[in-house]
């Protein structure tokens, strides 16, 4: 077994593989550039060497660099993560050359199966069902154009070096493929090193159910079950879950087959990932195989108890697999929600800045653990599970410079249906602020009815929200669990005012009983008994709902039990009330007596300045390029501008027809959010 293992890569991948490298007793090395000189993985390892600047393509992708790394640290294996170089071959072959182990698969396998083209057509030489598509290389952007017109819009346009979402776009006319094929081939050069791309046909409501397979290099191989990863947006996974709720245990075994015969059919080793699309009626086609360690494998490890890290080192040594597929159960219920330094307000458009509050939901112990095809531990038991895959901490940067994920929530339960609760428990109890992120948007699927049956395609969220995520409204039910709370807790926090002041003894005399309540653009009247164990909050109708919680005054996190159900809410402290955010909802909460209540009712309200003839920046980034000059008269969806950000480049269009009256800014320039790119007459 290796003494040391050089982990190239950052954030919580990092973090991930260190954690289970400690678990076995390895010493572990971490990369950084000038950006990550603070970085979570640089302190968690027990070594760290720099490499660059904040670029990757200065960084983290040069192999000679990391090469000097792994000399310099004297490492015997490298662990490549996923993204940059772990399905790069010349990366593969640079360490064998130098006698470094690879935690991964073999150099032929890499490039037979993590080259998207070569792996089409070996999987249709080997019978196996594919997308149509182009396979070869498409030198411009007319012959990509012709070949979608040859296809049949829409087409998928991809990175033939691609991952992760990047340099991916779906066409739906000859003008989208023109775009997408150029942003595509940019995108796949600065993330990969790689513009190659292909194009294939894009099929509509589909599922995405991926299979994780495990081989050693003595011709063992088996799958751990399935993961579903329908639910994305542009092509990047948002939510993940295992099992899939469409699939039969006949359809498992037979994707699971088929994804092993083809691992083996290129002499695979290492832990991979072979993706199908699954039609309604559960015909499945190949897509395409990761040769690495996938994003959402903590859902696989969660129901079999297999760590995946750890297998994989192991065979990167030389040991057999001690697990056979008879040992391979898929045990209860797992989901895992990616968080995105994103804001879901403004398009999920990337957001970076520094992280005033981070405080994930504290871990619980995900059960026993499957050791050489043994349960380790006692036997799964009924209760839920959390685990949070992490790479920043409070107080950190998120920097623009790579992708936007910071964490992966993951929940375990004994049924789907208990682990989607733990999972919006979780959610409500995960604490960002500093920086725009997707915690609302993940809150709303976690109860969007098509998710909780389980009938979803990839086209969900175009499909549920075509016009952008725009906050949650929340039933009545909800509202008035919410009202009731806050009323209990405004109540706690003027009494504590009025003793501060020292101005009264009676303090709960003068704080009252009677209130009103205000959120959602609906008012509650409502009465309060209190006693040491809690307050019974009596609505105008007579509904009655006894509201219990340890909350004091200033806590940003309130846990209470309403009518003897969980609610948590994320509290901050307005005028007058609370911001309280629960439930993917972000509301203000006026608590006031009866006679402010009618006095507020009468205060007119403020509008918002007009923006409507200013292009703003959306996002932190960098202009790339200015589609339009001054006194150019545009049309509504034409091209303005294009803004690279997180490693995507970001095309911003007209909303309505308009002449350009200024340009304030041009290539190369680095903006901030709400920046005034173009002025409109």
């Amino acid at each position: 077994m290796f003494n040391k293992i050089l982990i190239a890569n950052r954030g919580e991948i990092a973090c991930r593989v260190i954690k289970t490298a400690r678990k076995m007793g390895i010493g572990t090395v971490a990369i950084y550039s000038d950006a990550d000189r603070q970085a979570l993985h640089v302190s968690m390892a027990d070594e760290a060497v720099h490499i660059g600047p904040p670029p990757a393509n200065q960084s983290y992708i040069v192999i000679d660099k990391v090469m000097d790394a792994i000399r310099q640290s004297g490492a015997q294996a490298v662990h490549p993560g996923y993204g940059f170089l772990s399905e790069n071959a010349k990366f593969a072959e640079a360490l064998d050359a130098a006698g470094v182990a690879f935690v991964g698969p073999p150099v032929g396998a890499i490039e037979s199966m993590g080259d998207k083209i070569t792996s089409k057509k070996i999987a249709q030489e080997a019978g196996v069902s594919t997308v149509p598509g182009y396979m070869g290389l498409i030198e411009d952007a007319d012959e990509a154009v012709k070949i979608s017109q040859e296809i049949g819009y829409p087409v998928m346009i991809k990175a033939s070096a691609g991952g992760g979402g990047k340099g991916m776009r779906i066409a739906w006319n000859d003008e989208e493929a023109r775009e997408g094929f150029q942003s595509s081939k940019n995108e796949a050069a600065n993330s990969f090193g790689d513009d190659r791309i292909f194009i294939e046909k894009f099929v509509t409501q589909p599922r995405h159910i991926e299979i994780q397979v495990l081989c050693d290099s003595h011709g063992n191989g088996i799958y751990l079950g399935e993961r579903e990863c329908s639910i994305q947006r542009r092509n990047q996974k948002v939510v993940e879950e295992a099992p899939s709720p469409f699939l039969d245990p006949e359809t498992r075994k037979a994707m699971g087959e088929q994804a092993v015969a083809l691992a083996k059919a290129v002499g695979y080793s290492s832990a991979g990932t072979v993706e199908f699309i699954v039609d309604g009626e559960k015909n499945f086609y190949f897509l395409e195989m990761n040769t690495r360690l996938q994003v959402e494998h903590p859902v696989t490890e969660l129901i079999t108890g297999v760590d995946l890290v750890e297998q994989m080192i192991r065979v990167a040594a030389g040991e057999q697999l001690t697990i056979t597929q008879d040992d391979v159960t898929l045990t209860g219920w797992a989901i895992e929600n990616r968080l995105y330094a994103e804001d879901p307000y403004r398009g999920f458009l990337p957001s970076i800045g520094r992280l005033t509050r981070y405080r994930p939901p504290q871990e619980t112990a995900a059960g026993p653990m499957l050791i050489n095809g043994k349960w380790q531990g006692d036997a799964p038991n009924g209760d839920a599970a959390v685990r949070n895959d992490t790479g920043v901490y409070e107080g950190g940067e998120i920097s623009m410079y790579y992708d936007p994920m910071i964490a992966k929530l993951c929940t375990w339960a004994p049924t789907r249906e208990a682990a989607i609760e733990a999972m919006r428990v979780a959610l409500d109890s995960f604490e960002v602020e500093g920086i725009g992120h997707n915690l609302p948007f993940l809150s709303a699927v976690m109860d969007h009815p098509k998710f909780v049956s389980g009938d979803m395609t990839t086209a969900f969220i175009a499909e549920e929200y075509p016009d952008g995520f725009e906050g949650v409204e929340l039933p009545e039910t909800d509202l008035r669990r919410i009202a009731a709370s806050c009323a209990a807790m405004y109540r706690v926090a003027e009494i504590r005012r009025t003793r501060v002041s020292g101005r009264m003894d009676n303090h709960e005399r003068k704080v009252g009983k009677r209130w009103n309540v205000a959120l959602q653009g609906q008012e509650f009247d409502v009465t309060i008994e209190a006693d040491k164990e809690g307050a019974t909050v009596q609505f105008a109708d007579g509904e009655t709902l006894r509201v219990s919680s340890e909350w004091t005054p200033g806590d940003q996190l309130a846990v209470l039990d309403v009518n003897g159900r969980p609610l948590v809410l994320k509290v901050d402290k307005i005028s007058g009330g609370f911001r309280i955010r629960n439930r993917g909802a972000d509301l203000k909460v006026h608590v006031r007596r009866p006679h402010q209540a009618k006095l507020a009712r009468l205060m007119p309200e403020k509008l918002p300045p007009d923006t409507s003839k200013m292009l703003l920046c959306p996002m932190p980034g960098l202009i790339v390029k200015i589609d339009v000059e001054v006194g150019q008269e545009v049309q509504e969806g034409q091209a303005l501008c294009t803004i690279e950000a997180m490693k995507m480049e970001n095309i911003l269009r007209a909303e309505k027809k308009g002449t350009v009256a200024k340009i304030n800014a041009g290539p190369g320039d680095s903006l901030a959010v709400d920046d005034v790119i173009i002025e409109f007459e």
